[in-house]
């Protein structure tokens, strides 16, 4: 398991592209048939993705985690951004559609990802963080998904943000993670820019066309910088950075973070005319 370890503000300006991708993008995660993870020093924060095409596949322990199996000390976050699938917590077994949400406790010994459509693979996004205490295992449908509609189109960043694992949604011990989908002819997330110094976060960018990109801006207000991503791939944004996109067409991601609190309205505005 890659392992991603934190970085200071001051050392990040820096930085060169190349060393910022090295840092922060988190690329291949979803290929055919396995299971790949990030270990990243951000809160403990692992990020990863399961794609079964042919076969189930299962959440396996690592070495790093020096624990019996993977949610012997942590909790899962799984986002299904493909065809329709199945995740497998011990003895209960939930099928998601795209853009449904299922959370899995601390405790939980055997996790394991299926595909139903042999044309169109299930692919499952998946967030854990250390927990000290269980919650149940809980699923949530895209339609069940607390909504709020933000931006306009006259600023480009029209879009819908899907509340999933939040104080006031599925419950866990610091996980928090959504959904977010913007309309035909906006690009731009999380602009006006924020940051929350109480939390790191993780932006994971999908159906993103082929031949298309993803401008990611990162960095302290004062000193931006920025990386391409491609579709599939996510990237790291440390509690001192914004964290915002502009794409060459509309696009969907996948926020999640972790920390000191749940409190979703938890961040520190930087104004557009501030950025530099």
């Amino acid at each position: 398991m890659k392992i991603l370890h934190s970085v200071h503000a001051t050392d990040f300006k820096n930085y060169d592209t190349e060393l910022i991708r090295e840092r922060f993008l988190i690329d291949k995660i979803v290929s055919s048939d396995a299971v790949n993870c990030v270990y990243t020093h951000y809160d403990r924060m692992i990020v990863g993705a399961a794609n079964p095409v042919n076969k189930e596949l299962s959440l396996e322990n690592y070495p790093n985690l020096k624990a019996n199996y993977f949610l012997e000390r942590r909790e899962l976050g799984i986002i299904n951004v493909g065809g329709d699938g199945t995740v497998t917590a011990d003895s209960q077994t939930f099928d998601l559609k795209k853009f449904d949400c299922l959370y899995i406790g601390k405790g939980v010994k055997n996790v394991s990802f299926a595909n139903k459509d042999s044309g169109n693979t299930a692919v499952f996004y998946l967030l854990s963080a250390p927990a000290h205490c269980s919650y149940p295992t809980t699923l949530m449908s895209i339609d069940e998904a607390v909504k709020v509609d933000a931006g306009s189109a006259a600023t480009a960043n029209l879009r819908t943000i899907n509340k999933f694992i939040h104080a006031d949604g599925i419950k866990s011990c610091q996980l928090v993670m959504g959904l977010t989908t913007l309309q035909s002819g906006s690009v731009w997330n999380t602009m006006p820019a924020h940051t929350h110094d109480r939390r790191m976060e993780a932006y994971f960018y999908f159906d993103l066309p082929a031949g298309q990109k993803i401008m990611h801006f990162m960095g302290e207000g004062h000193e931006t910088r920025h990386i391409t991503i491609n579709n599939y791939e996510a990237v790291v944004s440390p509690p001192w950075s914004i964290h915002s996109g502009c794409g060459t067409i509309n696009y969907n991601f996948i926020w999640g973070m972790a920390g000191e609190n749940m409190d979703y309205t938890d961040m520190d505005a930087v104004s557009i005319s501030d950025l530099r």
